[in-house]
């Protein structure tokens, strides 16, 4: 075969392979989404929110594993439930948010699909970094057509011991796992 027979072949070759995908960017539904979050108190769930700062979202529905999120939780305004539960993870002995009023996260590793992946990621609370676990699926939100992705839901699950961020306080009236709930909305870019 001849030199530039074999490279036209080749080129036709390569143009007719179907482009990748690449992460596309998606803004945060500030108002729609929060972390949402169960603790044992003397034996009895309650509920508690954290509304979500800011994100930058860069999603590949069709290959989780090159999406890659980051996020800021706000809280300092975070609701525990009754008025005195919250002023006590506020304190200094749990959240401390007069000297750490945000929380961070990071996504390293993705694994599995847009309905059931798997983000391995860093959670920083009170200044102290560990890793972190979340179960995840993607949703279209109501109203949207099949197929139609620029409008999504996210709903991550997972839980963390408290007491691996220092937030151990009042330890005989709250158990140390933080069950999570986190609901993101978000509107491509």
């Amino acid at each position: 075969m001849h030199r530039r027979t074999f490279i036209a072949l080749a080129g036709s070759a390569f143009a007719a392979r179907p482009a990748i995908a690449a992460p596309r960017k998606y803004l945060l539904d500030q108002e729609n989404s929060v972390v949402g979050f169960t603790y044992q108190m003397n034996g009895n769930p309650v509920n508690g929110r954290m509304p979500v700062k800011s994100a930058d979202i860069m999603l590949d529905v069709d290959r989780p594993s090159a999406s890659r999120v980051s996020a800021e939780i706000n809280a300092a305004q975070a609701k525990a439930g009754p008025f005195y539960a919250t002023e006590a993870m506020k304190s200094g002995s749990v959240l401390n948010t007069s000297r750490f009023p945000t929380i961070r996260f990071q996504s390293g590793t993705i694994t599995g699909t847009a309905q059931s992946a798997r983000i391995t990621g860093q959670l920083t609370v009170r200044d102290i970094t560990d890793e972190i676990v979340l179960n995840t699926t993607l949703y279209r939100q109501r109203g949207t057509e099949e197929g139609d992705r620029r409008k999504l839901s996210i709903l991550m699950t997972g839980q963390i011991d408290r007491r691996r961020f220092g937030a151990d306080g009042f330890p005989t009236i709250v158990a140390p796992t933080i069950r999570l709930q986190i609901l993101t909305r978000i509107t491509l870019a």
